[in-house]
């Protein structure tokens, strides 16, 4: 691959994981605006570790702190401090794992057009703007109930539908049910962290399958910038979220969707 391919799409990748702006509906479109050949499926997984790598480095004091408390409440069979942060992640997790088994091939053969792109864009643009204009919401995610949990899980199953955005369904659904900004946003990134592990997995176990060479050079490269565009993003993203919330990301995404429709139609 060349350097500005990689480049480009490490960094569409590191900065469009963690917005509410869909990183696959721009990892799809960015190289058939552009009539670039699929980077293929070995610098996808680079650029995953690169985001996986960013999110963990960012919580990793938190990180440090859930999974202490996660293993003690194995041992002692019972919730002990931030273990029920863990628990939540791993609950919020199932919908979309079972999500993937069963429809993976579904949303890779008839999902991924530019009119479904657009569509979702939409939808979902306009439910998050909704959501954040629900009245003020002060609980963290360290008060999540387990119905919290389950409806931030299913609706991040949703987000299997390119355009709908990950980050962005699970922070709408966090709004929705009473969540901070800044909280949704928190329990979003910390719920991507399987996400990425079990969607990097799958894709690995079809890169070990395959016989093609593999660019490790491009791959490194693609894994570092992803990561330091991510790392960046995260951090100027919770900063400004409470300031300025979801309304450009809205406008974004219309806009977005508008130029799709133009050139692709309805």
């Amino acid at each position: 691959m060349e350097l500005t391919h990689i480049t480009l799409l490490a960094l569409l990748q590191g900065l469009t994981e963690f917005l509410p702006i869909s990183s696959s509906a721009h990892l799809i479109l960015l190289p058939e605006v552009i009539g670039w050949v699929d980077q293929g499926l070995a610098f996808d997984v680079a650029v995953h570790v690169g985001t996986l790598t960013a999110v963990v480095l960012y919580f990793r004091y938190e990180l440090k702190v859930i999974i202490g408390d996660f293993i003690q409440s194995l041992i002692q069979r019972k919730l002990i401090g931030e273990s029920r942060l863990a628990w939540a992640v791993g609950l919020g997790t199932i919908p979309v794992g079972i999500a993937g088994l069963m429809f993976k091939d579904v949303v890779e053969q008839g999902l991924r057009s530019p009119q479904v792109i657009a569509w979702a864009t939409v939808v979902f643009a306009l439910l998050l703007w909704w959501a954040d204009r629900l009245p003020q919401r002060i609980r963290d995610e360290h008060h999540l109930t387990w119905r919290d949990v389950v409806v931030i899980g299913i609706a991040q199953a949703i987000a299997l539908i390119p355009g709908t955005s990950r980050s962005g369904i699970t922070m709408t659904a966090g709004l929705m049910m009473g969540l901070s900004r800044s909280a949704a946003a928190r329990f979003s990134f910390l719920l991507s962290i399987p996400v990425i592990v079990l969607a990097g997995g799958l894709n690995g176990i079809e890169l070990v399958q395959q016989v093609a060479p593999v660019d490790w050079k491009s791959l490194i490269i693609g894994a570092i910038i992803s990561a330091m565009s991510a790392y960046l993003c995260i951090h100027l993203f919770l900063k400004m979220l409470e300031r300025v919330g979801m309304l450009p990301f809205v406008i974004y995404r219309l806009g977005l969707a508008a130029v799709l429709f133009m050139v692709y139609g309805f």
